[in-house]
C-alpha cells in the first residue's frame, strides 16, 4: 500500500514538474504573435510611488479621432493627452503584466522576467528583470527625464512591439519582442529585427557614435556616415536630438549631392558677392548656400534674407527636400514631377498648414515625411528638424533615387 501511494505521489510530482518546468515552451506553443504598426505605439515612463518611482505604460494610438500623446523631440518629455479625455476606443493603455510581457527567440518570458523602469544617471532605462536575481536584459532607454514625470523610452535596436495571438485571434496583450536568443541579449550581441518594420531598426555591427544607441534613426545615421555627408563632434558624439540650422541643412544636402555628382560647381569661399544679405561672402556655408540658391533648392524669405543660423523647421526641411529631388531629376534629364513611391500618409496635424501639400507629397515620395519620432500620426511641421531626422530624410532620398 505504501509502495503504491509512493508511486502515485511520484507520478503526480513528475506530471506537475513537467507542466511547470515546461511552462515557457508551452506558452510559446500556445501563443503566437502578429506585427503591429510601430508608429502607433509609445513606451512611456510615468510617475510612480516612493517605492516604485516610475511605472511603465505602453500607449497605443488606435484611431485618429484625437491624438493620445505628444512628445517633445528634444527632451523626450511626453504630454499624456490620454489623461485629458475619455480615450475609450481611441487610445489603448497597458500598465502592468496583464497588458505586456517579454518575448525572446519565440519564447514568452512573462513568467521569468518582469519589466521595470529604473533611473540611470540623467536617463531612464527599461529592463527585463529576472525573478531569480540574475542579470537583467536592457530593452530601452530615454534621452533625459521629462520635467512632468512622463518620459518616452526609446527601444534599443532589435526590439519592437508585437501583439499576442491565440488560435488566430489577436488578444489585448503585447510583447516587447526580440528575435535573438536570451544568451545573445545578455551578451550584448547585435541582432536582426523583422525586415518589415519601418524605419529599419537593425543596427550596424558597430555604431559610429555612442550616443545614437537606442535612437530610432540609428541605422540611418550610420548610413549617413557611410555615404559621407555627416560627421560627429570632436568629443565623438553625434548629438542626434540637436536642432539643425538652415545652413547646416543645406550643407548636409549639398554634401550628399557631391557624393553622387563629384563635379558639382560649388563656389569657393570667400565669394565675390554674398548669396543673401545676411550670408557674408566669407561665411563657412556661403559657397554651398550660393550653389543651393542657383540650383533652386533654397530661396530667401519675404524680406530677402536667408537666416542661416535659424533652426530649420520640419516643414521647411520638406520643402528643401522636395526641391532637391526636383533638381536631381532635372539634372539627369528626367521630369521634375515627383511620382509617389509609397502610399501618402494621413497626418493628423497638417490640415490648413501652408506646407500641407509638400508634406503629403514627401510622405509618398521615398517616405521622406514621416510622423514625429516615427510614431503616432502627427508630423509637427513647425517643430525644429533634429540631426537624427534630417540625416534620415537625406538618406531616404539618396537611397530611394540612387541609380540602379
Amino acid at each position: 500500500m505504501k509502495s503504491t501511494t509512493t508511486v502515485k505521489i511520484a507520478a503526480i510530482a513528475a506530471t506537475a514538474f513537467s507542466l511547470l518546468g515546461g511552462m515557457g515552451s508551452a506558452i510559446a506553443q500556445i501563443y503566437t504573435t502578429q506585427e503591429v504598426d510601430q508608429n502607433r505605439f509609445l513606451t512611456v515612463a510615468a510617475p510612480g510611488t516612493v517605492l516604485i518611482p516610475y511605472r511603465l505604460y505602453l500607449i497605443e494610438q488606435r484611431t485618429n479621432a484625437r491624438p493620445c500623446f505628444e512628445v517633445n523631440p528634444t527632451t523626450g518629455e511626453v504630454n499624456p493627452l490620454w489623461t485629458t479625455f475619455d480615450f475609450t476606443g481611441i487610445c489603448g493603455r497597458s500598465s502592468d503584466s496583464n497588458g505586456y510581457s517579454i518575448r525572446v527567440n519565440n519564447g514568452d518570458l512573462g513568467s521569468q522576467y518582469q519589466l521595470q523602469v529604473r533611473q540611470s544617471g540623467g536617463n531612464l532605462v527599461l529592463l527585463g528583470v529576472p525573478r531569480d536575481g540574475s542579470a537583467p536584459i536592457p530593452i530601452g532607454r530615454s534621452n533625459g527625464i521629462g520635467s512632468n514625470g512622463f518620459t518616452e523610452i526609446n527601444l534599443n535596436p532589435g526590439w519592437r512591439v508585437t501583439q499576442r495571438v491565440f488560435e488566430g485571434r489577436p488578444l489585448g496583450h503585447f510583447y516587447y519582442t526580440n528575435e535573438a536568443t536570451l544568451a545573445q541579449l545578455l551578451d550584448g550581441a547585435p541582432v536582426a529585427t523583422d525586415p518589415g518594420t519601418r524605419p529599419p531598426t537593425t543596427p550596424p555591427q558597430t555604431l559610429p557614435f555612442s550616443d545614437i544607441r537606442g535612437d530610432v534613426y540609428a541605422t540611418q545615421i550610420a548610413r549617413a556616415v557611410e555615404i559621407g555627408f555627416v560627421a560627429g563632434f570632436q568629443d565623438g558624439t553625434f548629438k542626434p536630438t540637436q536642432p539643425v540650422t538652415r545652413e547646416q541643412a543645406v550643407s548636409m544636402i549639398v554634401e550628399a549631392l557631391l557624393k553622387r555628382q563629384p563635379n558639382l560647381n560649388i563656389p569657393t569661399v570667400p565669394l565675390g558677392a554674398a548669396p543673401f544679405p545676411d550670408v557674408a561672402a566669407n561665411r563657412w556655408s556661403a559657397g554651398k548656400i550660393a550653389f543651393a540658391r542657383s540650383a533652386g533648392i533654397v530661396s530667401g524669405d519675404q524680406t530677402g534674407t536667408f537666416r542661416p543660423a535659424a533652426p530649420v523647421s520640419r516643414v521647411e526641411l520638406m520643402a528643401i527636400m522636395r526641391r532637391t529631388a526636383e533638381y536631381e531629376r532635372q539634372a539627369t534629364g528626367l521630369s521634375t514631377t515627383l511620382e509617389p513611391t509609397h502610399n501618402v500618409f494621413s497626418f493628423s496635424d497638417i490640415g490648413g498648414h501652408w506646407g500641407e501639400s509638400v508634406i503629403r507629397m514627401m510622405s509618398g515620395y521615398c517616405q521622406i515625411a514621416t510622423p514625429l519620432n516615427e510614431r503616432g500620426t502627427a508630423f509637427a511641421p513647425n517643430s525644429p528638424a533634429l540631426r537624427n531626422y534630417t540625416s534620415a530624410a537625406i538618406v531616404r532620398l539618396f537611397d530611394c533615387t540612387r541609380p540602379q
